[in-house]
Order: structure tokens, then sequence, then C-alpha cells
């Protein structure tokens, strides 16, 4: 098992224990970000492959939820700085995400909106389901991969429940 095999095992083991209760969401957040940047300090800057892919999704997404967290205590002249950061980094999910789209030419992938509670995300935040790789769910309200996937023929017109529903709508 390589590193990056070893990363996504670990993640799967902290996913099941926020999903059993034995974790809050934030303490899967931190745990998955101390995983993420104990495996590499910084993304793949060449991608070849869609593990590689989908590490720096992760690796951008961890670091975009620490700066959220991080943000609740900021003054707000700090906030503003935090939440460039932020934007950043979810730009930099986003670029991943069209490379593991491009990746995997768009085969097995399935993507739609999802009911949120977030009146900010409804009707913007969908899913992408990649079906090959099993547990793997992408997030994102990115207009140029949302088009994308439109233009593949795998989205799916309509709104409907998250398959980490319990994991989406929970606040941290």
């Amino acid at each position: 098992m390589n590193a990056l095999q070893k990363y996504f095992a670990y993640r799967q083991s902290l996913i099941n224990q926020y999903t059993k209760g034995d974790m809050t969401k934030e303490e899967y957040l931190d745990e998955n970000l101390e995983a993420v940047l104990s495996l590499r300090d910084k993304p793949f800057k060449y991608v070849d492959n869609i593990g590689k892919g989908l590490f720096n999704y992760q690796y951008y997404n961890a670091m975009a939820k620490a700066c959220r967290m991080e943000k609740r205590g900021a003054t707000s002249e700090e906030g503003l700085i935090i939440q460039d950061k932020i934007n950043y980094f979810y730009d930099c999910k986003d670029r991943a995400t069209m490379k593991i789209l491009r990746l995997c030419d768009f085969k097995d992938t399935e993507g739609y909106f999802i009911k949120v509670r977030s009146r900010f995300l409804s009707g913007r935040l969908f899913e992408i389901l990649l079906k090959e790789y099993e547990g793997i769910v992408l997030h994102s309200q990115n207009e140029g991969i949302l088009n994308a996937l439109r233009e593949a023929g795998v989205f799916k017109e309509g709104t409907r429940k998250s398959v980490i529903d319990y994991y989406i709508n929970s606040k941290y």
C-alpha cells in the first residue's frame, strides 16, 4: 500500500468514526487536515492520475475549511485576509476537480444539485460522484465545472439529497 492509499484508508476510518458519532465534524476536519499535512506539506504539482487529483482536492478542501474555522475568532480586518485565503483554496480545489474529471474523461460520473439548509448554497452547491471510486464525493459551486458536467451529459437536473447529507448539513 503506497502513501496515498494509506491516507485514503485513514480518511475512510475518520469518516466511519464521524458517521458513528465518535467524533464531531470539527474533530473530523482537524484530524483530516493533520493527515493531509502529514502525507505532504503541499499538493502535487504534476497530477497524472486520479489518486493525486483526489489528494489535491482533499488538500485544498482541508485548508479552506481550516481557514474558515480560523476566521471565526478573527477581527474584521483579519477576516478579510482569511477570506481571500479561503477563496484561493476553494479555487484550487475546483481546479483539482476539473483535472480529476478530465483524467476520467467524465466516465462513470454523475453530478446534481443537492438539498442544503444554507440559503446561500441552495441552488448553487452540487455534488459529483465518481462511481468507479467508492466513497469519493466531490462538491463545488463552480459554474465552469457545472457547464462541463452538463456538456458531458452527466449532470442530472433537479435537486437531490446528498449521499453525505449528514455531513453536508451539519455545522462546524
